[in-house]
């Protein structure tokens, strides 16, 4: 047992066979890994700090498990795992820079996407905490990565990027006046729930932008509420979902865009891109409701998957689509109308009651009013569920009871 147990305070403690070996006992125990009882029996063969840190990198591990396949190998700070993108979206960004060489991830955290572009290419990996350069390079490593993967613990401003093909950039998202706090040693300090800011980076999305005169191949990760009239001509703008989930966007330097903005829906990759074609109709709402996914509204794409499709909007503003017949994609979610009709609560309450609709989801859009106080207001009862939609329709407030086909 090592006399000083204060030098296993932080995460990379655990790389150490003993830290291994405590991790493993853990994981093999079957028991909760915060429990009293564990952690009093472990503390009498390993100090009381490593046991901590490994309970915790266990409560962690767990839950990377979302996004992770081999989460039970690797190791992460609180803040780096929420940070990180999933193992499925990093592949599909690392596809992106298709045959670029050698290449640099700018503020690599974790090695979230560490994982997926040093798989066949050299990389540079630059986090400005030590903790997080070294557990990137373990889980690059766990992924077989390892070899190709050479850390830098700096200020990525400070860091020559000459020679290389490519450059992936993921700025930490902050609130103004906000900026991370922690040190190189320990890593960012953790502060509880955070507010971020589109567009406001550490480093700024200027400087980041500006990383085309270094190396061609430029990506960008952003918030999903990026502003589109920040991106820079040429650039292109993906927002990627993870089926109806909007998880980030990513900027695309003109070396890699292939389109002025895209919504990408995972994991089958279906993207939407900019087409040029007729205005598409407005009508009243048909027999069947498409509700855009997040990603193809954010990208400003609704046109193009109504035309697509052969829908009509309900209403010029309204992303809402309309058609007549029962229509399936990606890119939507298809909901059969049963009730469409001026929005009037005392209607739609009493509606609701004959076909019996205990449980509602209410999507409300271009619409003001409380949802939670509609619901209540509903006096929901019954054994079924619905989608009640309150929206415009000509401008006008407007009320749907829908249901999946």
């Amino acid at each position: 047992m090592n006399a000083d147990p204060a030098v296993y305070a932080g995460p990379t403690a655990l790389l150490s066979a003993e830290g291994q070996e405590l991790l493993a006992r853990i994981a093999a125990a079957g028991e909760k890994p915060g429990g009293l009882a564990l952690g009093a029996r472990l503390r009498r063969e390993y100090p009381a700090a490593l046991v901590a840190a490994a309970q915790a990198q266990h409560e962690l591990r767990l839950a990377a498990r979302a996004k992770f396949g081999r989460a039970m190998e690797m190791l992460f700070t609180r803040d780096g795992l929420e940070q990180a993108s999933s193992e499925m979206i990093a592949r599909h960004r690392a596809r992106r820079f298709g045959g670029a060489g050698r290449t640099a991830d700018l503020c690599c955290g974790i090695g979230g996407d560490l994982t997926a572009l040093a798989a066949g290419r050299e990389v540079l990996a630059v986090d400005r905490y030590e903790v997080h350069a070294r557990l990137a390079v373990h889980n690059a490593g766990v992924y077989g990565a390892g070899a190709w993967v050479r850390a830098c613990v700096a200020d990525v401003r400070d860091v020559r990027l000459g020679g290389l093909d490519a450059v992936f950039a993921d700025p930490a998202r902050r609130t103004a006046g906000n900026r991370e706090t922690g040190n190189r040693e320990t890593g960012p300090r953790e502060t509880g729930p955070r507010r971020f800011r589109a567009g406001l980076t550490e480093p700024p999305m200027d400087w980041c932008l500006a990383l085309t005169g270094q190396a061609p191949a430029v990506g960008i990760k952003a918030a999903p509420g990026l502003p589109l009239n920040i991106v820079p001509a040429g650039w292109e703008a993906e927002f990627i979902a993870d089926g109806r989930d909007l998880k980030e966007a990513m900027l695309w330097s003109p070396a890699l865009a292939t389109a002025a903005r895209r919504a990408t829906i995972l994991p089958a990759g279906d993207t939407l891109v900019p087409e040029p074609g007729p205005d598409v109709p407005v009508g009243a709402p048909g027999e069947y409701l498409l509700d855009p996914n997040p990603a193809v509204t954010r990208a400003g794409l609704v046109a193009e998957l109504a035309r697509r499709l052969g829908a009509r909007q309900i209403d010029p503003m309204i992303a809402f689509l309309a058609t007549d017949r029962e229509t399936r994609t990606p890119f939507a979610r298809t909901l059969r109308v049963l009730e469409s009709a001026p929005w009037n609560e005392k209607h739609f309450a009493r509606r609701l009651r004959e076909l019996g609709i205990g449980a509602a989801d209410l999507r409300r859009r271009g619409l003001a009013g409380d949802v939670d106080r509609i619901r209540r207001r509903l006096k929901l009862a019954g054994p079924n569920r619905a989608t009640v939609v309150l929206t415009r329709v000509s401008g006008k407030p407007w009320g749907l009871i829908c249901t999946d086909p």
